[in-house]
């Protein structure tokens, strides 16, 4: 059976999520799991709980771990990538810097400064795995979940010739919030999505061959329906159609919802903050997962998610097929975006590997504002293979909320300001 590897296992919730999603298949239950991270209390922790929970359920997986990432991936059939580089004290200059000057992102991993710098500091790390892929498993799979998800497998895509995809659970995720908006079960509801992740569009949205465009658009004139999504919502009103990713996520994107604390109350609030979610609410998972270890507290009953990522192995080693949404480069699949950059599509998965599906062209305004975003993504792209940081600056400097707030020299000193903070992290050979 095959090995798949965890890079930066030590995200230990979603690792454990993808790992039971993986054993959970009867034809993947001896699948040997190996797991690397650079934290050595982290990778503990994600040892200790796979080895509980394949005791638990009797499964006949070997679980491996290893700091050392080119044991864990020699041999491997899938790599699956979670990483973090330079973790949250990276993370926390990626928003707070930028707040300094006016820019307030409260995710910040895909676009703006903080998705720019998040770039610089992890394509060059994904560029080494493709290598050591290269040498170690050439015929792997690599599958990756860290953002920025765009710029990231577009970097990839430019350093190596690996088999990667792109995964990410926004189309499945807020394809679940339409059919609870518009009252049908989410397993009858049909779409057909694609654009760039985070800000793909539902093309096509039926249920039972019925177009439910017109239920949803009523639906949002329902002010406590509206009230979850007002951002998403708006987009649907002026451009006509749903995009993929969250009202918070998508208020960073576009120019029109966060130029002032004042917008970005009345659009965004309850204010989520993806950095404070993430340095204040970890203790307590890790002090469950160490009761569950132990054995002074349960596991539980464990169910598939939603994630794609076994699902795809599923399908290579038994050829059943199925279609997931994942992000590859745009060799002819959207034809008026730009060739090469990365896309997020339908695509059919079977024994053979991945068969992305040609969409043809955006609607124009769609195309239009997922362009807005991929220019700076190409550059942030060749800022970090390159390690340059005008390029940098220029990508920041083209940032459609960015641009609408800071004229060019706050821009510039804000970048050189990012680029000494963050030096330790960014590859300067």
């Amino acid at each position: 059976m095959p090995k798949i590897a965890f890079i930066g296992a030590g995200s230990v919730v979603f690792a454990r999520t993808l790992i039971t999603d993986i054993l959970l298949n009867p034809e993947l239950s001896d699948s040997t799991i190996s797991l690397m991270d650079i934290n050595e209390e982290r990778l503990e922790l994600i040892t200790g709980l796979a080895k509980r929970l394949v005791e638990e359920y009797k499964w006949h997986a070997k679980i491996e771990s290893t700091t050392d990432r080119r044991k864990a991936i020699e041999g491997a059939d899938y790599v699956i990538v979670m990483i973090q580089v330079g973790g949250l004290d990276a993370y926390k200059l990626d928003v707070e810097i930028p707040r300094r000057y006016g820019i307030d992102q409260t995710v910040g991993d895909t676009l703006g400064p903080g998705g720019v710098f998040r770039a610089i500091r992890t394509i060059p790390v994904l560029a080494d795995i493709c290598w050591d892929m290269e040498e170690l498993c050439p015929d792997a799979l690599l599958i990756n979940y860290s953002n920025p998800m765009a710029m990231n497998c577009w970097g990839m895509s430019l350093a190596s010739d690996i088999s990667a995809i792109g995964l990410c659970h926004s189309v499945q995720g807020t394809a679940w919030q339409i059919a609870n908006y518009i009252g049908i079960p989410y397993e009858e509801l049909s779409y057909w999505c694609a654009g760039i992740n985070h800000m793909s569009w539902y093309l096509a949205l039926e249920h039972n061959g019925r177009d439910v465009y017109p239920e949803l658009r009523r639906a949002m004139e329902n002010p406590e329906i509206y009230a979850k999504d007002r951002v998403r919502f708006e987009i649907m009103r002026h451009f006509g159609y749903f995009v993929t990713e969250s009202t918070h996520h998508m208020s960073e994107y576009v120019p029109y919802f966060r130029r002032t604390p004042d917008m970005a109350e009345r659009w965004t609030n309850p204010r989520w903050d993806y950095f404070e979610i993430c340095s204040q609410n970890w203790e307590p998972f890790y002090n469950k997962i160490r009761a569950q270890i132990s054995g002074s507290e349960p596991i539980g009953e464990v169910k598939p998610s939603h994630e794609y990522a076994s699902q795809i192995i599923y399908a290579h080693q038994t050829g059943r097929p199925c279609r997931i949404n994942g992000n590859v480069p745009n060799i002819d699949l959207i034809s008026n975006l730009p060739y090469g950059c990365c896309v997020e599509v339908p695509i059919l998965v079977d024994r053979t590997g991945l068969h992305p599906c040609v969409v043809g062209e955006l609607p124009p305004q769609l195309a239009a504002l997922n362009s807005s975003n991929i220019w700076v993504q190409n550059l942030a792209v060749e800022a970090a293979l390159e390690c340059d940081k005008q390029k940098a600056f220029q990508a920041i400097a083209l940032d459609p909320l960015t641009s609408s707030l800071l004229e060019l020299a706050d821009i510039k000193k804000m970048v050189d300001e990012m680029w000494e903070a963050e030096r330790q992290w960014i590859e300067t050979e």
